[in-house]
């Protein structure tokens, strides 16, 4: 009896620090905005592609499930969409993902105008990222901000 209650106890005890262990070896990805590709364009609009940076700082390989997005130009909003396409990331290294945009002519007038003016129009992407790893499954938030400049990219 003692046995089993002693067994009990030691098996709680290990679950209990396993699960502290989880979160706080995880190392949060870090998610970048690296550029903008126009997909096609139409009458009524087109698609984009935001293409985002993923590092891992973790010592682990991280297989990515999810991927919320939104992005902003601006304060107005351009798109937003969500991808279930799994991707991996190594460990300590970067992997990009590239997102479709739906976009209406309507909705980017207004930046159209701004970029052709001053050259420069403010973005920002934000969004959740979810990871599964070795110790769990995990969703960050993330968001950019940052300058297009029409003759030198992304800033």
């Amino acid at each position: 009896m003692r046995f089993k209650l002693a067994l009990v106890s030691a098996i709680a005890l290990a679950s209990a620090s396993c699960a502290g262990l989880g979160r706080g070896g995880f190392k949060d990805p870090v998610v970048t905005f690296k550029n903008v590709r126009v997909g096609g364009i139409g009458l009524t609009g087109g698609t984009l592609d935001v293409i985002l940076s993923v590092y891992n700082p973790n010592g682990y390989r991280l297989d990515a499930s999810r991927v919320t997005y939104k992005v902003m130009v601006d304060s107005l909003d351009v798109g937003a969409g969500a991808t279930d396409k799994h991707f991996s990331v190594p460990s300590n290294d970067s992997a990009e993902v590239v997102l479709p945009l739906h976009f209406s002519w309507n909705g980017v007038s207004a930046a159209g105008r701004e970029l052709m003016q001053t050259g420069t129009i403010p973005y920002r992407v934000l969004g959740d990222l979810t990871v599964g790893s070795g110790v769990g499954d995990f969703t960050i938030q993330y968001d950019r901000t940052g300058n297009f400049n029409s003759l030198g990219g992304i800033r």
